[in-house]
């Protein structure tokens, strides 16, 4: 089992299949992808023996991230190779549902657990206006099939801002109210290309968290490979609400995950100062030598992001690692 210094246990992996991006979120990527190197991403064979590897060091859940992992052909592959290896439970996908209605089936039947859909308004012509993209109605589309499909685990995740999205709280509320899915808001976090954003824009996580408790919502148990999100529900409502606040006191005490770039570095924290190589340990079948370097790196590992400090290390944008 992978550990740090610190006696947290990992048994969750991130892995970005791409850093590119369609969407021009205004937190993210306002002014679309711009490229800065050669797009040569990980392989799926490289792909395979990377979650073998983290596999046999304990590593029970992969999610998928980018960018935007949609955009890879050969994402159904990456999700059937990642549910075929030993040991891993589940396979998870972060998107944002651009062509979510064309290939939900494909995915499902790759063996994809769970989806998160990146949804930061639920009014079309505001969504447009935060994204880009005039998607809202197609997503929508697109989770309403995969809940026929069976693809019951699905996370709308909300970056709150407040000139944007947070005047929609009680949009949001009644979208969930017959709707069986989770709606995470995510504190806006500050990155090395957005920090004027985000001191205009920045939610405190807190006052929802405060307005929940007085709306009668209980804090739900979280399993050991759930990501950072506490999670809250209430008898009178069909879905959840679940919170990110990478600024709480000790959120980074919990932590339980891994990332690992497109381009096959390891980051042992989203806001890590660099990313460090692992892909050469990729080329051929020889776990060993990985995992002997993972434990190696992992040794680093802080014991925060120090984010509190305004310290976003080698984070430009979300879209490098997938949030």
């Amino acid at each position: 089992m992978l550990q740090d210094a610190f006696g947290r246990k990992f048994y969750y992996l991130r892995l970005s299949i791409t850093d590119v991006c369609n969407f021009r979120c205004n937190y993210c990527l306002p002014d679309g992808y711009q490229c800065d190197h050669d797009r040569d991403f990980l392989s799926l064979p490289e792909i395979t023996r990377l979650a073998n590897g983290f596999s046999q060091l304990g590593t029970e859940k992969i999610r998928i991230t980018g960018g935007e992992p949609a955009l890879r052909k050969d994402l159904p592959e990456i999700i059937e190779a990642c549910k075929g290896t030993d040991g891993i439970e589940h396979v998870a996908m972060t998107s944002n549902g651009f062509n979510l209605t064309q290939n939900a089936q494909d995915w499902v039947k790759a063996g994809l657990d769970s989806l998160n859909i990146s949804i930061d308004s639920l009014d079309p012509r505001q969504f447009k206006a935060i994204t880009g993209k005039d998607k809202l109605d197609d997503i929508l589309s697109g989770i309403d099939k995969c809940l026929t499909l069976g693809l019951t685990n699905i996370k709308i995740n909300t970056v709150l801002m407040r000139e944007f999205n947070h005047h929609e709280l009680n949009q949001f509320f009644e979208f969930i109210r017959k709707t069986p899915l989770t709606l995470r808001f995510i504190e806006l976090m500050q990155t090395g290309n957005n920090a004027e954003f985000y001191k205009a824009q920045h939610v405190s996580g807190q006052r929802i968290e405060n307005t929940l408790l007085e709306k009668g919502w209980r804090l739900t148990a979280r399993p050991k490979t759930a990501g950072p999100a506490l999670e809250y529900q209430h008898n009178d409502f069909a879905g959840k609400i679940g919170l990110i606040r990478p600024y709480s006191k000790d959120f980074c005490s919990t932590c339980n995950r891994l990332r690992v770039s497109a381009l096959g570095k390891l980051h042992l924290c989203l806001f890590a100062d660099a990313g460090m190589s692992i892909r050469e340990y990729l080329a051929t079948d020889n776990p060993l030598a990985l995992q002997t370097a993972i434990r190696t790196l992992l040794a680093d590992k802080k014991p925060t992001h120090y984010l509190q400090q305004g310290h976003t290390g080698a984070t430009t944008q979300l879209s490098m690692l997938g949030g």
